[in-house]
């Protein structure tokens, strides 16, 4: 009985790893600059016609930090990275990347994508101008869910930030955006 198990957990690590290479070796992020604009721009374009609320939060926002494609893989120790645009009215201000670190009871790998509205100019001074910003350090961000969107209008509007995650995609058990540290990025 024990040696089945310990084939089963061996075959269940080689797995995990297996997929934990592949998910990094992968192309996480774009090529080009005009690459991540197009697939932010696309990946905007499909958050608003599921979800009209980040349109609307789109209307009132100072900029808006699109993350197109995140890759997150972990087996007990695991991670997460992709890279982003800033916007800001309608033109594109700057690159970002998103990367996080965790450990714990994990194993698999997932795609997503989240938008992060920056409805104050100081949120947006935050993120301009320090060397990396932490969610969950400095302006306060909202993530914003089915329950929380319907109960939100421009008079509730009150916090820094508001994100949305989407297009997810894969077999992680949980999905935060928390503790992720987003800095820029120079693209050719």
């Amino acid at each position: 009985m024990k040696l089945i198990r310990r084939d089963t957990l061996k075959l269940i690590l080689a797995t995990a790893a297996a997929t934990s290479v592949f998910a990094w070796t992968g192309p996480a992020n774009a090529a080009t600059a005009e690459d991540l604009n197009k697939d932010a721009a696309q990946a905007l374009q499909a958050l608003y016609k599921t979800n009209p609320v980040a349109e609307t939060l789109s209307k009132k926002a100072k900029a808006i930090l699109v993350f197109p494609k995140i890759i997150k893989a972990g087996l007990v120790f695991g991670g997460s990275y992709g890279e982003g645009v800033l916007t800001k009215n309608s033109v594109f201000a700057g690159y970002f990347n998103s990367v996080s670190a965790s450990w714990g009871w994990q194993a698999g790998a997932e795609s997503y994508g989240y938008v992060v509205f920056l409805m104050s100019n100081k949120a947006v001074k935050y993120v301009q101008e320090t060397k990396g910003w932490e969610i969950g350090v400095g302006p306060s961000v909202v993530v914003m869910n089915e329950g929380v969107a319907k109960n939100l209008s421009t008079s509730t509007m009150k916090d820094d930030a508001y994100a949305f995650i989407f297009d997810q995609q894969g077999l992680m058990a949980s999905l935060s955006i928390e503790g992720t540290k987003i800095s820029r990025i120079k693209k050719p």
